[in-house]
């Protein structure tokens, strides 16, 4: 390279760095901007003194939660009689450490962000968690009626262990069932969190205010959705794109129908299949009745019923 063409390059070097240092400039200024923004009411903040839940923390409860709820299936490590009674006690352990902090933060965030009574956040969270830990028996003897009950009804399943590591519809049922646990508790935010990681993950969407029975079974299970208000009962089975919601709800919905029963009841033996939407509080779907696909039912159906669309009629050219 020539003495011309080194000069040139360091030339061009150095406009390069002021090119960069001018753009740099401007910064502060664009970050007290966006700061006034925020001052404005315009956007939504958490700045404050207790921070929200980070997601990666919630979607490490529910991991500890799947190695105590299906002890073997889910860890790293080698579990073995050997070490069995350690790995627990270990597990346990800092399960309830982490729990017990995230309910923590979820409680005094609402204390301190809706400026609530005092509460005792930390002994409440402490408490929960106990509690959660003690309910892990119920909550395995649930999961495992959804895992046999799954089993039973699908030829294509050749074991247990099968739709334990790799069907969908039981991440989804291991989520809601601790989810929902936490939210009869009255655990602000994190059982909706929760329960949103796991439709993130599988496509279902499982409110977990929704009340849902022993052995139940989402077959395949993409694009489902049960609304808050929901109540499911026993032996109940739904497939892939089926909705338990809500009416069209007015403009003030949030406000005037908050808390309130706005999703369907399906009772005992209820066999939902692909595509079908049942909407609205008052609509019951009686026992043992078969809802066929793409159906939209508005209104109650009595038990034994069977509803079914009229075959389309089909144009081939």
């Amino acid at each position: 390279m020539s003495d011309h063409d080194e000069s040139n390059a360091y030339s061009n070097c150095k406009s390069d760095v002021s090119v960069c240092a001018r753009a740099r400039a401007r910064l502060p200024a664009i970050a007290e901007a966006l700061i006034d923004h925020c001052r404005t009411g315009e956007c939504f903040t958490h700045v404050d003194d207790e921070p929200l839940p980070a997601e990666s923390r919630v979607i490490d409860l529910i991991e500890k939660f799947r190695e105590v709820l299906f002890p073997g299936y889910f860890t790293r490590e080698k579990i073995d009689p050997v070490n069995f009674q350690y790995y627990m006690g270990q597990t346990v352990s800092l399960l309830y450490d982490r729990l017990a902090e995230l309910v923590t933060h979820n409680i005094r965030h609402d204390c301190l962000r809706y400026d609530l009574a005092c509460s005792d956040c930390e002994k409440r969270g402490r408490e929960i968690a106990l509690i959660m830990l003690e309910a892990v028996p119920e909550l395995r003897g649930l999961l495992a009626g959804d895992v046999r009950a799954a089993f039973e009804g699908d030829p294509a399943a050749t074991c247990h262990d099968e739709i334990i590591f790799s069907y969908p519809g039981i991440y989804a049922m291991s989520v809601y069932r601790v989810a929902h646990k936490l939210y009869d508790l009255q655990v602000p935010l994190l059982p909706r969190i929760m329960t949103e990681h796991a439709h993130s993950v599988t496509g279902i969407d499982i409110h977990p205010g929704a009340v849902i029975g022993e052995r139940f079974v989402i077959d395949h299970g993409t694009g489902v959705v049960i609304g808050e208000t929901a109540r499911i009962g026993r032996n109940v089975r739904v497939y892939q794109g089926v909705t338990l919601g809500a009416l069209s709800l007015p403009k003030d919905a949030g406000d005037r129908l908050r808390g309130k029963k706005r999703h369907p009841a399906i009772e005992d033996d209820v066999i939902i299949y692909s595509g079908a939407t049942i909407l609205g509080g008052d609509t019951v779907i009686g026992a043992r009745s078969v809802i066929g696909g793409n159906v939209w039912i508005t209104e109650s159906v009595p038990p034994d019923t069977t509803v079914l669309m009229e075959p389309p009629r089909l144009i081939y050219k």
